[in-house]
């Protein structure tokens, strides 16, 4: 088997993946941007590994022994499903590697921002806090978490960890679903309007679809508590940037921590990037995902979906 990986960068060099030469004849490349880029590359491929590149008729139009995509990723927006399934090409992608890392990661901005750590750390290293004759100094008010309520978009795999920490920090955790079927019951589930208005912390877990497209928007903004952190971990298209930006100057919300943003990386178009004080917002370069244990266990994945692959087993197909 001829495989190609497209974007062994996307998993970092520190991060080995030598694995997959088990599995037949490799060619890597460090990235892959651009449709035109992917079509040169894999016209000899039967199995490709790809994270973000396209995967669609434009670029995988001269690749006839194809028979195989691996994500190196739970998302696989980047594929056209339909497309693949019409070819006879299956789709893998590698679910619940990131779990633990990205509900740290959700916790880590909820918590900054909520403690407005960004000034107090700012408030030592300027020399102002040696310069005062008090030992301590609190006169940017923080809160609390316990008796908060927290509020989480998504009850899947990465929502219900978060909840189990929300919980364990002392919050009432409320949710919402997307799609109206979620089956967990371990926490209330509530309407749109509810975890609006009720959420302290509200932070979102889910996929991006048609529903979710700008699920916040200045309509949403609005409906929220003045002191409300929001927390999007899950793709950016779920907020709406500009929205958002507005909320933030206009004090609608107290802060934001963003993972995501709706186009990536950030570029001189989004009005988040203006806003400099972390003490209202907080954006991370879509890292959530990405301790070393989770890169681990993404290539490690991958490495087995192929391998089943190879044995005429079905894992983690999402076009069966």
């Amino acid at each position: 088997m001829n495989i190609v990986i497209l974007e062994r960068d996307s998993v970092g060099t520190d991060v080995d993946v030598s694995c997959y030469e088990e599995l037949g004849n490799v060619v890597s490349y460090a990235n892959t941007a651009t449709a035109s880029e992917v079509r040169k590359r894999v016209a000899n491929a039967d199995i490709i590994i790809v994270n973000k590149a396209p995967m669609n008729a434009e670029s995988l139009q001269d690749a006839p022994n194809l028979k195989l995509i691996c994500t190196l990723a739970t998302g696989y927006d980047n594929c056209d499903i339909g497309y693949c399934t019409q070819k006879g090409i299956k789709v893998a992608n590698v679910r619940g590697y990131s779990t633990a890392m990205v509900a740290q990661h959700t916790v880590a901005l909820a918590l900054a921002l909520s403690q407005k750590l960004p000034y107090y750390d700012q408030y030592v290293k300027s020399g102002a806090y040696g310069s005062q004759e008090r030992f301590s100094h609190f006169s940017n008010p923080f809160y609390e978490l316990d008796q908060k309520t927290w509020g989480i978009v998504g009850m899947g795999n990465i929502g219900q960890r978060v909840a189990s920490i929300a919980q364990a920090l002392g919050c009432r955790v409320i949710f919402y679903s997307i799609t109206q079927k979620s089956t967990c019951t371990a926490y209330e589930q509530v309407d749109k309007n509810t975890l609006l208005a009720q959420s302290d912390i509200l932070s979102l877990h889910c996929p991006l679809s048609s529903l979710s497209f700008h699920f916040i928007d200045a309509n949403a903004l609005r409906k929220m508590k003045p002191t409300a952190v929001l927390i999007n971990v899950a793709r950016g298209s779920v907020v709406n940037s500009a929205d958002l930006c507005r909320a933030l100057e206009e004090n609608t919300i107290a802060a934001a921590g963003l993972d995501v943003l709706e186009k990536e990386p950030l570029d001189d178009a989004n009005p988040l990037g203006k806003i400099k004080d972390s003490n209202r917002l907080i954006i991370t370069p879509h890292l959530a995902w990405a301790s070393v244990e989770a890169r681990n266990r993404c290539v490690a994945g991958v490495y087995e979906n192929i391998k089943a692959f190879l044995q005429g087993q079905a894992r983690n197909i999402v076009n069966p």
